[in-house]
């Protein structure tokens, strides 16, 4: 059967071509090789090979706990410092999300909330500069909710380093001004002297005075 076929196709490519079976099957050989050939040169050179983002990040190291810090304190902790971990804070409590770089990292979706606390953005799912508070007064019920469940997140995803120290304003103390009272006398009162007032007796001399 396939001898038949054999004989076929060298009888048609004799026809159709007027060439030899060899002849043909070297051209078209030659014609491959071309081919290849010439796409080769034209062929965009391969793009770069991207370097693994874990070969060039160092190991994250294992999270430090800070304790009680300031809101200022926290500010430094934003990602604007690689040797820095990334930290933020939900109702007071500060978590290390260095982990999750390429969400809270710079240039990442939820940047904006590092080094704050973002409890109050987090419950309305606002990116307003004035959201970016811990401050979470006057939220309805479902933004509460949906602050307890970022929380839960949290809490079961990051390390909690630390807490928000909470600054107390004091009042100032009103401090009674200290009036000195002088005693002056008031203008036209007499003021008093220890000035002995000498009295002239009138002495009485008679001139008829008898020896």
């Amino acid at each position: 059967m396939a001898l038949q076929l054999w004989e076929t196709l060298k009888e048609a490519i004799t026809a159709y071509t007027g060439l030899s079976p060899a002849t043909f099957f070297t051209i078209l050989a030659v014609a491959i090789s071309l081919y290849y050939a010439i796409s080769g040169c034209f062929e965009s050179p391969p793009p770069p090979r991207k370097r693994e983002v874990e070969e060039e990040m160092e190991p994250l190291p294992p999270p430090v706990q800070l304790g009680e810090i300031t809101e200022d304190d926290l500010k430094v902790y934003d990602g604007s410092d690689p040797k820095k971990p990334l930290l933020m804070a939900i109702k007071g409590q500060i978590y290390d999300v260095s982990q999750s770089r390429m969400f809270y990292g710079p240039g990442g979706p939820y940047a904006l909330f590092t080094g704050k606390d973002a409890s109050r953005a987090l419950a309305k799912m606002s990116f307003e500069e004035q959201d970016l508070t811990g401050d979470i007064s006057g939220l309805g019920p479902f933004e509460l909710e949906a602050l307890h469940d970022w929380e839960y997140k949290f809490m079961s995803k990051y390390v909690k380093v630390g807490t928000i120290k909470e600054t107390v304003p004091i009042a100032d103390e009103a401090v009674p001004a200290s009036s000195e009272t002088t005693d002056k006398p008031a203008e036209g009162e007499a003021s008093e002297s220890p000035v002995e007032n000498t009295h002239h007796k009138e002495v009485s001399v008679d001139d008829d005075a008898k020896e």
